[in-house]
């Protein structure tokens, strides 16, 4: 071995590794660069880990929370044909026979369609109620009572025993079996006055009948769970009306309870029996995902190759049917609705954090242009260059993505893995692409140095100006497809959601190009003021580099998402309390039953005298009042509701509720029929709904309510009114009519003593309810994709706010080291203390101003922009009342959403901006200024 190769040998192992030792040199660097990639890995991994959760716990509770009667499968088939043989026909309806057919069909079932087994429950019952004729039981009405009788499975396992004995079949029960035990629920019992020893006689199609002995009383340990409520007479009996009865006249009808093995028994009787299998669904392993193949699984089950496998089972006359899949529907439209609205939140927040990583990038390439090119000059290779800072790059990129992937996992639970996977990798591959080359490419050819690239003298290139024009383009067509398309269609795509994004992009670009025209303005002001801080302040703010766009749109795109976000959470705020308003029409509202049975004059003073209570509209509502007819032939019969007022108070009402405000006035009648007592020749101005005034018209129409027969003109329009959630009304004014009576309170006022109206009310009647505004708006809930929305955007606010301090910091710290330098060598020449930072302080102002400035205008114009193709009615009002609940909730613009935010960006760059002047002071000119310092 030569002499010289073993010098190139020691030479090539004396060599530190490149990674090891710029991880060494530049540590602050890299954990900073890990600690940001970190952030955003979490953020895109949790997102979709967050959308998962929140569609799955929605799911859940839909299905869980829901009727028994909607949610539950139900297979049922005839009892066996007649030319079956007798012994077959007793065998195919025993509980063996019935309990082998429910482990087949659960078995059977799609694997999406998971059975809770013991909610689960299968029998034999008779379909048409028989009518009761023991004189014992109740007769309200003198109407037989009608039972239905029923066996049921593992009864014993969902039920307490609280008098007498489980009934048992004692011996082979068959269809001629003279008699059977039975047992009744408590309700029952109580209701017929039924007893322990009871009996009850059951007519047979062979005309010995059949008794049914009581032996038991027993009380659901679950009256909730589905075993129970599918088939709520099974526990509690009703009164229902006797049908094409002109007078509503009511009788009872109950279940009886048999012992499983005496289902046989029920083949004597008329009453259509059928077997039946009772599936409950468990919810808890669903997920949004298994939506599709429920919904198919349940079609096929109802009319498919699914139920045709459940007749091959249950018999050739078998069906099922569920209105779970109505359900799965109802669960399928608020999702759609909320998702696209959802999505505009990820894609700002999105945009925002790649334009932050692009300025970390750009404030790292920039910290290594002067080592970049003297390895170029050394002959160093682009690719070589390059594939070194992939590596660092690498080092530290995969970690931190894998550890923010790592706590998304651990902080958000049950959810998909891979979207979660994928957001972290690409958040890791972005940074990984976008470094090197935003590092290494400006070298591709010597650079000559001291190079000004000014804001004031740039001039952009044809190239900046197509690429500028196209995001025009595309940003226009977003918001074009967003305010026709809108996103309660759910049928929304990347471009339509990136509209926002793209209103900021055109923004930023704009104020971009117009910056250095005030620019100029303000210095030609300054230039003949004594003093060289402004001068010097605004000429060092001119001389910000061209590629300034970056951070301005970094910040108005964390602007723009911030006010998004807040005037969404603020819309959902005043939907709901709008919907409690609209739902109750005042502060508290106290009625009779059904809202027409007069309320004594003593609640009235009681009422007004209460603490916190500020004024009484006392209202008589009177409904189904007769419309007379229209005049144009159509002979259609229409009813309103009669509202009769005090014309000054309601108006104060209606005014301040803002529901259908108009001029007391309008309704106090004038000239000779305000001097005529309350009669029918009166002529009465009335304020009328729009459909109400169209079919009463313009002249005076004959009326005949409870309240008086009397005349009326339609006097005014509005389209609601407190007092009543209907959409054909007349108010009136109540002293005007021959028998005015109150029949509702409306109560206004900073917040009603509850506890003193509730006694009031009670004192009043029994029946006299108080329903409070306030508890109103609590029934608004957040479901479970409600609230996970709204977390989101809550997560996108502090999201967008936190990129915004970020982009701040960086934009400041790319030409620290020129401010620290420059303001080193103006101390040499008298500048004090208190001018560097007011000096510091203006040269960070003129772009802090125009940030905000511009936020305030693209957040505002943004919401008025796309809020024609926003409706947040899906997510603010999916629970509460409904009946006064707005049809859609169109997107407002929040004030303090947008004014905050700006402030604080306005606050933040003073405040950075005085610590790093004050940072500066504390180092001496001797160090800032060094020999051969270039800057």
């Amino acid at each position: 071995m030569s002499p010289r190769s073993v010098r190139d040998r020691r030479a090539t192992a004396a060599c530190a590794p490149w990674v090891r030792t710029r991880l060494r040199t530049a540590s602050g660097t890299a954990w900073a660069l890990g600690l940001l990639v970190l952030l955003t890995a979490f953020l895109a991994a949790a997102f979709p880990r967050a959308v998962d959760r929140y569609e799955n716990e929605g799911l859940r509770r839909d299905i869980a929370t829901a009727d028994p009667r909607l949610s539950v499968l139900e297979l049922s088939t005839p009892q066996p044909d007649l030319q079956v043989p007798q012994p077959q026909r007793e065998e195919a309806v025993r509980a063996a026979s019935l309990a082998s057919v429910h482990r087949t069909v659960l078995s059977g079932l799609p694997d999406v369609l998971r059975p809770d087994t013991a909610q689960s429950a299968y029998g034999f019952r008779t379909v048409t109620p028989i009518p009761a004729e023991e004189g014992w039981l109740p007769r309200p009405y003198g109407i037989d009572p009608q039972l239905t009788y029923a066996t049921l499975s593992a009864l014993p396992d969902h039920a307490a025993l609280r008098d007498g004995a489980w009934p048992t079949a004692h011996g082979t029960v068959t269809a001629h079996t003279p008699q059977v035990e039975g047992a009744v629920t408590e309700e029952t019992a109580k209701a017929l006055r039924i007893r322990v020893g009871s009996t009850v006689s059951v007519p047979t199609q062979g005309g010995t009948p059949l008794t049914v002995r009581i032996t038991g009383i027993v009380a659901p340990e679950r009256p909730e769970a589905t075993y129970w409520s599918a088939q709520p007479l099974l526990q509690t009996p009703s009164l229902v009306a006797k049908p094409k009865d002109p007078d509503p006249r009511y009788y009872w009808i109950a279940a009886v309870l048999l012992p499983p093995d005496a289902a046989p028994a029920l083949l004597a009787t008329a009453a259509q029996p059928e077997a039946f299998w009772r599936i409950a669904p468990d919810a808890s392993p669903l997920t949004a995902t298994d939506v599709p193949a429920l919904r198919s699984s349940i079609a096929s089950l109802e009319g498919g190759p699914g139920l045709v496998d459940m007749r091959a089972v249950a018999g050739p006359n078998a069906a099922l049917k569920t209105d779970l899949d109505a359900i799965l529907a109802r669960y399928d439209t608020l999702r759609e609705a909320i998702g696209p609205i959802v999505t505009v939140a990820a894609v700002g927040i999105g945009a925002v954090a790649a334009v932050v990583l692009l300025m970390t990038i750009g404030l790292m390439a920039g910290r290594r242009r002067g080592e970049l090119a003297l390895l170029r000059a050394r002959g160093g290779s682009l690719r070589g260059i390059g594939g070194r800072l992939l590596a660092e790059t690498v080092v530290t990129t995969l970690p931190a993505a894998a550890l923010g992937l790592l706590i998304a996992v651990l902080t958000i639970g049950e959810a998909r893995l891979w979207p979660s996977v994928t957001g972290a990798l690409a958040v890791a591959a972005f940074v990984c692409v976008a470094l090197p080359l935003r590092t290494a490419l400006p070298h591709r050819r010597p650079q000559p140095h001291g190079a000004r690239d000014d804001l004031m003298s740039a001039r952009p290139s044809r190239r900046r100006t197509v690429a500028e024009l196209t995001a025009l383009v595309l940003a226009v067509g977003a918001v074009v497809a967003l305010r026709r398309r809108g996103t309660g269609s759910g049928d929304g795509d990347l471009l339509v959601s990136a509209a926002p994004v793209l209103v900021g992009l055109i923004a930023a670009l704009v104020l971009v190009r117009l910056l250095p025209v005030p620019l100029r303005l303000a210095q030609r002001s300054v230039a003949r003021r004594r003093g060289a801080v402004g001068f010097l302040s605004l000429a060092r703010a001119g001389r910000t580099s061209a590629g300034g766009a970056l951070p301005l749109l970094a910040l108005l795109l964390a602007l723009t998402t911030t006010a998004f976000g807040g005037s969404v959470l603020a819309g959902i705020a005043d939907a709901r309390d709008e919907a409690a308003v609209r739902a109750i029409g005042a502060d508290a509202r106290i009625s009779g039953p059904g809202g027409s049975v007069p309320l004594p004059d003593r609640l009235v003073r009681e009422v007004r005298e209460a603490d916190g209570v500020r004024e009484v509209a006392a209202v008589g509502i009177e409904y189904d009042v007769m419309l007379p007819f229209d005049g144009t032939g159509d002979q259609q019969t229409k009813s309103a509701t009669l509202v009769a007022v005090d014309p000054a108070t309601y108006a104060r009402l209606a005014r301040s509720t803002g529901l259908g405000a108009f001029p007391a006035d309008r309704l106090e009648a004038s000239g000779s029929a305000a001097r005529k007592a309350p009669s029918q020749e009166r002529v009465l101005p009335v304020i009328a709904s729009p459909s109400v005034a169209r079919r009463l018209g313009d002249r005076p129409r004959d009326f005949s309510a409870a309240a008086g027969n009397f005349s009326a003109r339609v006097a005014g329009v509005v389209t609601r009114t407190p007092a009543v959630a209907v959409s054909d009304f007349l108010i009136v004014d109540a002293a005007s009519l021959p028998r005015p009576q109150t029949t509702t309170l409306l109560v206004t006022g900073g917040s009603p003593d509850a506890k003193a109206l509730r006694t009031a009310a009670h004192r009043a009647g029994k029946d006299v309810t108080v329903r409070l505004r306030t508890e109103e708006r609590g029934t608004f809930v957040d479901t479970p994709v409600q609230r996970g929305a709204g977390e989101i955007y809550a997560a996108a606010i502090v999201a967008g706010a936190g990129y915004a301090l970020l982009a701040v910091l960086l934009s400041l710290l790319q030409t620290a080291p020129e401010r620290t330098a420059l303001l080193a060598r103006l101390r040499t020449m008298g500048l004090t203390s208190r001018q560097g930072r007011r000096l510091l302080g203006f040269e960070a102002m003129p772009q802090a101003l125009l940030a905000a400035v511009g936020g305030l205008l693209v957040g505002w114009a943004t919401t008025a922009l796309l809020a024609p193709g926003i409706d947040l009615v899906g997510l603010a009002l999916s629970t509460g009342s409904q009946a006064a609940a707005p049809e859609s909730v169109p997107l407002r613009t929040d004030p303090w959403s947008l004014a905050l935010p700006a402030l604080g960006v306005v606050v933040l760059t003073a405040a950075v901006a005085a610590v790093q002047a004050w940072w500066a002071g504390r180092r001496g000119p001797i160090t800032e200024l060094r020999s051969g310092d270039p800057r």
